[in-house]
């Protein structure tokens, strides 16, 4: 029957020998196992890869291309390593079953497990955003920003300096709209970082992070605060009508009900009092 998972409260199954064992090689998944439940829909192996018709976004990362787009009645994902064999990730319009095939390397399926768990979750309020999530006093603080920015120093001089403060996820928490609050989520893929956490916070604040000779934060208004979480929803899905107005309405949600904050700052302990002294009013 394969094996059961629950990741920001969406119940999946990943059925196939192949599948099963492969999921299972990938660190921080098993945290994530259940033992029972009426799953929402499925991850599979095999089968016959479509066709894409319409690429609507490509990418790169280290050796692989990856390319997003449509086939005659769905989605799928093709990512091509420059000397291996492709995988392929693909699910119809209205479906509940993920399909997964071909090169059976892990950082490639791992990747697909990923775009298809947020194809599948994105219709329900659910949105994967690129941050590294910090826990302090039962509220979660996401930080934004481009690789580099600096959001996993930041989360990790809170842990240095601000007591009982911990880590969720250092790369892709889950964010969902449920009893009129945004909730954070851990999940199974957290970057460099092993931080894997079935565990759900109420969202308190993000914070957008950029470098400066010098510490400053200031609350962003609307406009500004959309253009701070944009660049962090799943680049996949900005590029197809549907799949984005669902991100544009999870957004809306968001704003209206976190705050959002820049701040420009130094790699240091003043850095961190300052962002949760301003988050958490202290």
């Amino acid at each position: 029957m394969g094996d059961l998972y629950e990741i920001a409260g969406h119940l999946f199954r990943v059925s196939g020998a192949r599948l099963c064992e492969a999921v299972r090689r990938i660190g921080g998944f098993s945290v994530f196992a259940v033992a029972d439940g009426e799953p929402s829909f499925s991850f599979i192996s095999g089968g016959s890869a479509p066709v894409m018709d319409n690429l609507q976004y490509s990418f790169r990362y280290e050796d692989v291309d990856g390319r997003f787009g449509r086939f005659s009645d769905g989605y799928m994902l093709a990512l091509v390593p420059d000397s291996e064999d492709p995988f392929f990730m693909w699910c119809h319009d209205g479906g509940t079953v993920v399909h997964l095939d071909g090169n059976w390397s892990m950082r490639l399926y791992r990747f697909a497990l990923w775009v298809g768990f947020g194809l599948m979750t994105l219709p329900h309020d659910t949105v994967v955003i690129h941050s590294s999530c910090i826990v302090h006093d039962g509220k979660a603080v996401l930080f934004l920003g481009e690789s580099g920015t600096g959001k996993s120093t930041h989360t990790r001089l809170w842990r240095e300096y601000i007591d009982g403060a911990f880590l969720l996820n250092d790369d892709s928490p889950v964010l969902r709209f449920e009893d009129d609050r945004i909730w954070a989520y851990g999940s199974p893929w957290s970057g460099k970082t092993p931080c894997y956490k079935a565990e759900r916070y109420e969202l308190a604040a993000c914070v957008r992070l950029s470098q400066a000779p010098s510490n400053q934060m200031r609350r962003l208004p609307v406009l500004n605060a959309y253009g701070a979480v944009h660049p962090s929803c799943p680049p996949e899905f900005a590029y197809d009508e549907r799949l984005y107005d669902h991100v544009s309405s999870f957004i809306g949600k968001l704003l209206s009900r976190v705050p959002f904050y820049h701040l420009a700052c130094l790699p240091d302990e003043v850095a961190a009092r300052l962002s949760f002294n301003t988050v958490f009013g202290k």
